[in-house]
């Protein structure tokens, strides 16, 4: 779909005024609103350039969602981010948040604070929402492996490694066994499914760059599939004809969580702000297993949102810098 729109010279002029009268890498520079008219004016000027976003989007209620969200979130030192970050990262976050066509409201994205720079985090179902946004992708799925669980793989008379799906057998009742590993596959335009597979070891080198990584390993199944997934999409995303818009947002929130080279200052206590996120996970598998012993099986419209919370992705950052969603990968 072409969202190419006119451009409103009003909101650009206005948007414009708001950015000559403050310095936008200084904390706290620009209220709520005039931040929301820079990144309107912004939007605004990418879709007249071409920019295109998925047809049920609506970037005014994810924007919305966003800002509120952000309203309630802190930092360690229980510092609003809003207060706390530069006006710069903030709109560079919402904008990555539009481009990929995220939501908060669907838990497939959320913001943290790392020093004084927001940035943008990706849930699993986020990944999945932003790859499907690529031409060439059709379909996507990753699958964690247990101990038990019996993978097979071959090569196909292209050379590439397929899933032997005839002797490959995932039994649900290992998922109380060790995670031994993921794979993820990406289906593209011409039907041929693309196969990535991990081994815990590979999983665990890449948590180990992470921000991150001591949520990722405590609660590791759904940041082993993100993981996966994310390093099956990089070809597909570096290969990509899409925008670049588009495929630069993508990597920028993937490396978000890796990229060491920032000049930030990271919070005060980075070992205690990772135990209120491990505090928060856990409050909410509590609070999961009790709505199932509460309730019993969920009906399908709330399917999705228990499995979300299995996954840590609505209540994993109740407190501390980090707010709701997933976990993972490189």
């Amino acid at each position: 779909m072409n969202n190419e729109v006119a451009i409103n010279q009003e909101l650009q002029d206005k948007a414009n005024n708001i950015l000559k009268s403050v310095n936008i890498n200084q904390i706290g520079a620009l209220a709520v609103g005039q931040l929301r008219t820079v990144i309107d004016a912004r939007i605004n000027k990418q879709q007249n350039q071409g920019l295109d976003l998925p047809a049920n989007y609506s970037v005014s209620n994810a924007l919305t969602q966003a800002l509120l969200r952000l309203q309630s979130v802190k930092t360690k030192g229980k510092t609003p981010v809003l207060q706390a970050c530069t006006p710069n990262s903030i709109i560079q976050s919402l904008m990555d948040m539009v481009v990929q066509g995220l939501s908060p409201a669907k838990d497939q994205c959320y913001f943290i604070a790392y020093g004084n720079e927001l940035q943008l985090r990706r849930s699993y179902f986020g990944t999945t929402a932003a790859l499907l946004r690529l031409e060439n992708i059709t379909d996507v799925d990753a699958q964690a492996i247990y101990e038990g669980d019996q993978v097979n793989t071959s090569i196909d008379r292209h050379g590439h490694l397929v899933l032997d799906t005839e002797n490959t057998h995932l039994d649900w009742t290992n998922q109380d066994n060790e995670l031994i590993g993921a794979y993820a596959i990406i289906t593209t335009a011409d039907g041929v499914d693309h196969l990535t597979i991990m081994t815990k070891k590979q999983i665990k080198v890449s948590w180990n760059q992470s921000k991150t990584h001591d949520v990722q390993n405590k609660f590791g199944s759904e940041m082993a599939k993100r993981t996966v997934l994310n390093r099956a999409a990089k070809m597909f995303i570096n290969t990509s004809d899409d925008s670049d818009l588009l495929t630069g947002a993508i990597n920028d929130t993937t490396s978000n969580e890796y990229d060491e080279r920032r000049d930030v200052t990271p919070v005060e206590d980075e070992k205690q702000s990772t135990d209120e996120l491990l505090e928060g996970f856990q409050k909410s598998q509590e609070a999961k297993a009790k709505g199932v012993s509460n309730n019993g099986n969920n009906n399908e419209g709330k399917e999705e949102s228990s499995e979300e919370i299995a996954n840590g992705q609505t209540e994993l950052f109740s407190k501390g810098t980090i707010k709701p969603a997933d976990e993972a990968d490189s």
